[in-house]
């Protein structure tokens, strides 16, 4: 049987969006991503939209984070690097393994095994 302590921690978020950043956050620290804040948040507002491709959805991303169109497009290159974002049917996408439905609670389970042979 394994030992495990086991760790409650809960937070709120005041919409989708943050909640979105506060996962893709957890994701990037687990897996070591080394993700920046704004990247952060470019894959968590894609992952609410579905797609980065769209104009409109690009244009609103700039308007919401005050950045750049062309800042988005040097972060996806990188996140597609790093497979966080992929192009499925034509379309900048997170890769679905990574993806969840923001709108409803979310619960994470997440293991660190001590592995001496690493």
């Amino acid at each position: 049987m394994e030992n495990f302590i086991v760790q409650i921690i809960k937070a709120s978020s005041r919409d989708v969006y943050s909640s979105a950043e506060k996962y893709y956050s957890i994701i990037s620290a687990v897996n070591d991503l080394k993700l920046t804040q704004r990247e952060v948040q470019l894959v968590a507002f894609t992952a609410i939209k579905g797609n980065m491709s769209y104009a409109n959805f690009r244009e609103e991303f700039c308007k919401k984070y005050a950045t750049t169109s062309p800042t988005i497009n040097n972060i996806i290159s990188k996140l597609k690097r790093k497979q966080v974002l992929v192009k499925i049917n034509g379309k900048v996408k997170v890769n679905p393994v990574i993806v969840v439905d923001f709108e409803k609670a979310l619960k994470l389970e997440i293991k660190i095994i001590h592995d001496t042979s690493v």
